[in-house]
């Protein structure tokens, strides 16, 4: 197989975690016989330093001529202090998200016995959590009209859905949960926003064409309750743009790490990939970041390509490195690995180059060499 992958390694950690992302798709690619071609392009605050623009026209066309793209992570201090920054790295993400008509993001939430000494939750509540979020991207409040008075002293968002917007991800999600475990939850807050009766009327609607899925419903504020509560009840969530956002992130804190978590956001042509968490500025340059989340995040884009042996390969490898502790900083502050050493480990594994009986001992901090 022959694959074009724009690469955005962004900004903060984004470039550290990405190439061991790389390090491990080359280590598929070897091992399976397939090729992938890389093309480096830029976005965020690291494209306004270098051209004033955080989504060069290059970048775009690229992505649109592109099988994949893989992405880093996006936003600098320097930005987020200044509310009064006209261009700003976050300008570039969403550009290339309405550019490429990205509207659904795909975001999986699981737990590793191995590191539930580090969720907020207890460990029986973890038990068994597995559910996937879909987050509709290009629509409503975020992309809506925007406007502040004159005198400073009114702002207002608009918020704006089409039958056409949801019915698109609406499909997508059904049919995940046709493949798991035929439950799908809307997320809404209908009692209130007009714009979340039209989700639940056109939700009503398409389920008739998915009678094998059991649809649920529930307001956003019971919602953000029961996925602390009791988040094994879940299976397949849908919601709209912003609720997305918000619940996404409150998911993602249950596996005990913001940088194990990864994410698809698919449209109607190339697919992108990425980490959920952001560029960590304190962490730049220090080979101390989790790559986890960015490499699982490459495994979802070998599913996109099919390759589901594959991704399943680089899942099992990943979560093999947690279980024998070979672990980032995030998760274990004194017995810590780096960054490229958990890449390369990964990458081994992939490739056939870890034999099933290892010593930690034998691992040095920067290498994964296994005498």
């Amino acid at each position: 197989m022959q694959k074009n992958i724009v690469v955005i390694e962004g900004d903060g950690i984004g470039p550290e975690v990405t190439r061991q992302a790389i390090k491990v798709l080359n280590a598929v690619a070897e091992h399976g016989g397939h090729e992938f071609t890389y093309k480096y392009c830029l976005m965020g605050a690291d494209a306004i330093d270098k051209t004033g623009n955080p989504l060069p026209d290059e970048t775009i066309e690229a992505a649109l001529n592109s099988d994949a793209i893989l992405f880093g992570a996006i936003g600098h201090p320097k930005y987020d202090n200044d509310p009064t920054a006209k261009v700003r790295p976050e300008q570039g993400l969403l550009k290339l998200r309405k550019s490429l008509q990205l509207f659904a993001n795909i975001r999986p939430v699981a737990t590793y016995p191995a590191l539930q000494h580090l969720s907020p939750l207890k460990a029986k509540v973890l038990e068994g959590v597995d559910f996937i979020i879909f987050r509709e991207l290009t629509g409503g409040i975020y992309f809506g009209k925007k406007e502040t008075s004159a005198d400073g002293s009114q702002a207002t968002d608009d918020c704006t859905y089409t039958r056409e917007e949801i019915e698109r991800i609406a499909h997508l999600a059904f049919r995940q949960a046709r493949q798991r475990k035929k439950r799908l939850t809307l997320v809404d807050k209908a009692n209130v926003l007009e714009t979340s009766r039209l989700w639940r009327k056109v939700i009503q609607d398409i389920a008739k064409e998915y009678n094998d899925v059991k649809v649920d419903f529930l307001f956003v504020d019971n919602a953000a309750m029961q996925i602390i509560l009791n988040p094994k009840q879940f299976d397949v969530i849908l919601t709209e743009n912003m609720f997305g956002d918000i619940l996404s992130d409150e998911a993602s804190v249950i596996s005990g790490s913001l940088g194990l978590l990864p994410s698809a956001s698919i449209g109607k042509g190339a697919a992108l990939f990425e980490p959920i968490h952001g560029s960590y500025p304190q962490a730049a340059g220090k080979d101390i970041a989790n790559p986890l989340g960015s490499i699982l995040s490459a495994a979802m884009l070998l599913d996109h390509f099919s390759l589901h042996k594959e991704a399943g390969r680089v899942r099992e490898a990943a979560n093999w490195t947690l279980q024998n502790g070979f672990v980032t900083k995030d998760i274990d502050p004194v017995n810590f690995y780096f960054t490229s050493t958990i890449g390369e480990l990964i990458s081994d594994y992939v490739g056939g180059k870890i034999p099933g009986d290892i010593h930690k001992e034998n691992i040095e901090l920067r290498k994964s060499t296994i005498i």
